[in-house]
């Protein structure tokens, strides 16, 4: 039984706050404290489970809390997409009662450590690292190596280090491919690369993967972990990538079916689109 339960939701968004608060009164209703960790990260070492209430960006909110202080998470979906989240919010009460009640499973999902060598920083990621171009109006060029090895130089708008998790994202749109999520490898994803040559890569998840803004030539580019921005990168500097020995636990009410969810996700994002 969770003692206590960690909300994260957008508070810009009615919908979100809504949801959050019916969880909040039917949890305390059980005896299940509750506090809304936006940012808090001190508060969220006291509790059990994180839930979400939005799409995936939220998701990705309440998973950044999740990884730091090693606690389950759970998302219901109120966004566009919501391929990571669990459960509709017209489910909620249902979803409540089966934690409640303890009929809910842990999934794990690979985790990216990803460190920046000029400042020292670490990160952990469950979607990926990006090193992109940003607001620098050139392409970047980037030197690219996998376990020492060069793998190739390039131009582009930036290089994606994906998890299987992270292939249904960012990397799929820039032509990754859809990798199961229960596997440890990593793809590796150029971002509109300046050549005919240059494909996505899939890689092993204990792969050490240095990305390097080359020397000879002036230029910047952007960090972003799972969407967050994490810094400035210049000329020469790098950014460090492999598969943590840390794993983040997605609570599910029901059996994951992937292909399913990949099915009936990008089915309703198509006609959403039109």
């Amino acid at each position: 039984m969770f003692q206590k339960i960690g909300l994260v939701m957008n508070p810009e968004k009615p919908e979100a706050v809504r949801m959050a608060q019916k969880a909040e009164s039917i949890l305390n209703a059980h005896g299940i404290e509750t506090d809304y960790p936006q940012g808090r990260y001190d508060h969220a070492e006291k509790a059990n489970l994180i839930l979400t209430f939005g799409g995936d960006g939220t998701l990705l909110m309440g998973a950044r809390i999740a990884m730091e202080h090693d606690i389950p998470l759970m998302g219901i979906n109120l966004g566009t997409m919501g391929f990571l989240t669990e459960e509709e919010p017209e489910h909620l009460e249902e979803c409540l009662t089966a934690i409640l009640n303890g009929n809910y499973m842990m999934e794990e999902r690979f985790l990216l450590r990803v460190n920046v060598p000029k400042t020292g920083e670490e990160y952990l990621a469950l979607n990926d690292a990006v090193i992109t171009r940003g607001r620098f109006a050139r392409l970047i060029r980037v030197d690219c190596r996998v376990n020492g090895e060069h793998y190739g130089v390039f131009t582009a708008d930036g290089m994606i280090a994906a998890t299987p998790t992270g292939s249904t994202g960012y990397s799929l749109s820039a032509g990754g491919p859809i990798v199961q999520p229960g596997m440890q490898c990593i793809v590796l994803t150029p971002v509109c690369a300046h050549s005919l040559q240059r494909c996505p890569c899939i890689v092993s998840g204990d792969t050490r993967i240095e990305i390097c803004l080359t020397e000879n030539r002036k230029q910047t580019a952007e960090l972003q972990i799972d969407g967050m921005d994490r810094g400035q990168l210049e000329a020469g500097d790098a950014v460090l990538v492999t598969g943590s020995e840390r794993k983040i636990s997605l609570l599910r009410i029901h059996p994951y079916q992937f292909y399913h969810v990949l099915q009936n996700k990008f089915v309703e994002w198509g006609r959403n689109e039109r």
